[in-house]
């Protein structure tokens, strides 16, 4: 066994390789940029080396430099975490030419499946279904209107290197294709630096499930059960689960047997996971082949107890697999949320900045279940534009996926971030939502329940019991803070208020019993009980019961009372009294500033182009700039016709969210 790891690679899989190894005895190295030498994976490491500037190809991407890190270092191997150089066949083969080990498959695996053009071609020899499509490169433009006619639209432009929700787009018809074809083309170059497509059929409504492979290199090869990844946005996974809802038996069994088929094909003899499309009648095609440790890993060591990590450690360093296809099974069920620097209500673009607050909820047994949580983050740290904007992977296991949603639900409440803007209001919503509770997904999930993006969910009656008895509890301990010190104000003994919820008017009377209140809705002719109270003034958190069910707000103060919000549910809330709240009712509604003559930036980044002018008469559809951040474009286009009186930017230029890019006059 290998007395020290390199890790090539930053963020949680370099935290998550790094807890396997002291588990272990194993001592660590991690490489990394200037953007993360005040990171958490270079704090738990034993050792740390700078290994260049915050851009992957002057870092992460430096294969040589990296292998000549691990010889002054004396590590004997190279673990790639995913991403970067994990399916770069030329870095296995240039650690095996260094004498340093490859902590992943043989670079043939990684050539056969890496490349998607090709892993289509080795699928069909293994007798793996395979989804229809023009299994070769695609010279131009010209070229992929041609063929994407000849299959037929829908259609799917892919980067043969592709990975990681890069470098896809769904054509619908000719002009998406002219418009995706040279957008793909662009970002697989960036992101891969490998620019061939190819193009297949899109089925539509599908479900993408996968299963894991794990080998060892005495041609032992077992599967994992499947992971199912259909709640995707940009064809990114954001909700992964373990098993899936869709499958029985028997088409759990035909899948696995396919990928093993699959995996032997190529002598694989690592972790490794094969993605398959499923249509809701449960047929299922291959998609593609990842050769690294995926994202969503966590699920499947929750449901099955084995450490994928340690599994690829004692396989590169040529031990034999301790358990055999029948020693598997699935226990229970388990979820995993992708936490995202990105503001679901600006449609999940990219939100750069520092985590001011970060405060996961506790790991470990919680109510029959586990939570886990992967980041490599901690508070006061800064998320860059230079690399995924993930923060964090929160995971949950319970003996039943109703379970294991309840508890992700309520985990998610207990994770509070600020100073960014992140995605677990849509985590919520999802997990709140009766579709997926049911576990009818597919990959059109979130374009189906949110078509016109996500705004957050209409609160429950529940939820604004909530809401109403929070407002409540909070402004009595704020009022009764500033009597104490002498502030004058309105004595905490008051018992009538109106608590105005969003545009409802709520009578309540307010009870005392030692420090827990009793909130008696007098237009309702009932109570609501309040009680173990967790909240001081300046906190953003509130932890309460109310009738003995627990839960977490954020909080906020607002100009008048608190923005309060409850998973999905996002509400302004008064404390009144009923002379004020009359008052109240009588102001003007405020009347909106007019930005419809602006253009403005969605999302901090880069301009990469600017094609337009001061004085340039526009017409609406045409691109007027591409904003970049976070391996993203972002392209805006006009939304009326129109003289642009002023351009504010050019290509070059760093601008943040809501900056003013250019006016109409």
């Amino acid at each position: 066994m290998f007395s020290k790891i390199l890790i090539a690679n930053r963020g949680e899989i370099a935290v998550r390789v790094i807890k396997t190894c002291r588990r272990m005895g194993i001592a660590t190295v991690v490489v990394y940029s200037e953007a993360d030498a005040d990171s958490l994976a270079v704090e738990m490491a034993d050792e740390a080396v700078l290994i260049g500037p915050p851009p992957a190809a002057q870092s992460y991407l430096l294969g040589e430099k990296i292998i000549a890190v691990a010889r002054d270092t004396r590590a004997q191997a190279i673990h790639p975490g995913f991403g970067f150089l994990s399916e770069n066949a030329g870095f296995a083969r240039l650690c095996a030419a260094s004498d340093v080990v490859f902590i992943g498959p043989n670079p043939h695996a990684i050539d056969a499946m890496g490349d998607k053009i090709q892993s289509k071609k080795f699928a069909a020899a293994a007798n793996v279904t395979v989804v229809p499509g023009h299994v070769g490169e695609i010279e131009d433009t010209a070229h992929a209107v041609t063929i994407s006619e000849q299959i037929g639209y829908p259609v799917m432009i892919k980067a043969s290197a592709g990975g990681g929700g890069k470098g896809i787009r769904v054509a619908w018809n000719r002009q998406d294709v002219e418009e995706g074809f040279s957008a793909v083309r662009a970002e697989a170059k960036g992101a891969f630096g490998d620019d061939r497509i190819f193009i297949e059929k899109f089925i539509e409504n599908p479900r993408h499930i996968e299963i894991q492979v794990l080998g060892d290199k005495h041609g032992h090869t077992v599967h994992l059960f499947e992971r199912e990844c259909s709640i995707q946005r940009r064809n990114q996974k954001v909700i992964e689960e373990a098993p899936s809802p869709l499958l029985d038996e028997a088409t759990r069994a035909a899948m696995g047997v396919q990928a093993i088929a699959l995996a032997r094909a190529v002598d694989y003899d690592s972790a490794g996971t094969v993605e398959f499309v499923v249509g809701q009648d449960k047929s299922f095609y291959f998609l593609e082949m990842n050769t690294r440790l995926q994202v969503e890993h966590p699920v499947t060591e929750l449901i099955t107890g084995i450490d994928l990590v340690e599994q690829m450690i004692r396989s590169a360093a040529g031990e034999v697999m301790a358990f055999g296809q029948a020693d598997l099974k699935i226990s229970g069920w388990a979820m995993e949320s992708r936490i995202y620097a990105e503001d679901p209500y600006r449609k999940f673009l990219p939100s750069i900045g520092r985590l001011v607050r970060f405060a996961p909820p506790a790991e470990g047994q919680h109510d029959g279940g586990v939570v886990r949580n992967d980041t490599g983050v901690r508070e006061g740290d800064e998320i860059s534009m230079f690399y995924d904007p993930m923060i964090a992977k929160l995971s949950t296991w319970a003996p039943t996926r109703a379970g294991a949603i309840s508890l992700m639900a309520r985990a998610l409440e207990d994770f509070h971030i600020e100073g960014l803007g992140h995605n677990i209001p849509f985590l919520s919503a999802v997990m709140d939502q009766d579709r997926f509770r049911s576990g009818m997904l597919s990959t059109n999930y979130i374009k189906d329940e949110f078509p016109s993006g996500f705004a957050g969910l209409e609160a429950t009656p529940e939820q604004v019991d909530v809401v109403t008895a929070v407002a409540l509890a909070m402004h009595r301990i704020i009022t009764a803070r500033a009597r104490h010190i002498g502030a004058g104000l309105q004595s905490p003994d008051r018992k009538d208020w109106v608590v105005v919820v969003g545009q409802t008017r709520r009578a309540a009377r307010l009870s005392v019993v030692g420090g827990d209140l009793a909130i008696e809705l007098t237009d309702e002719a009932r109570t609501l009980n309040l009680t173990a109270i967790d909240w001081r003034p300046g906190a953003s958190l509130f932890r309460a019961r109310l009738d003995d069910r627990a839960f977490t707000v954020s909080v906020s103060p607002a100009d008048e009372g608190f923005v309060i919000r409850l998973r999905a549910a996002v509400l302004k809330v008064m404390v009144l009294t009923p002379v004020s709240a009359d008052l109240h009712a009588r102001l003007p509604a405020k009347t909106p500033p007019d930005t419809s003559r602006l253009v403005v930036s969605p999302m901090p980044g880069l301009v990469i182009t600017a094609d337009v002018a001061q004085g340039e008469d526009v017409k609406e559809g045409q691109v007027l700039f591409v904003i970049e951040a976070m391996k993203m474009q972002n392209i805006l286009r006009a939304e009326r016709d129109g003289i642009l009186k002023v351009v504010s930017v050019k290509a070059g230029d760093s601008v943040a969210a809501d900056d003013i890019l250019a006016e109409f006059g």
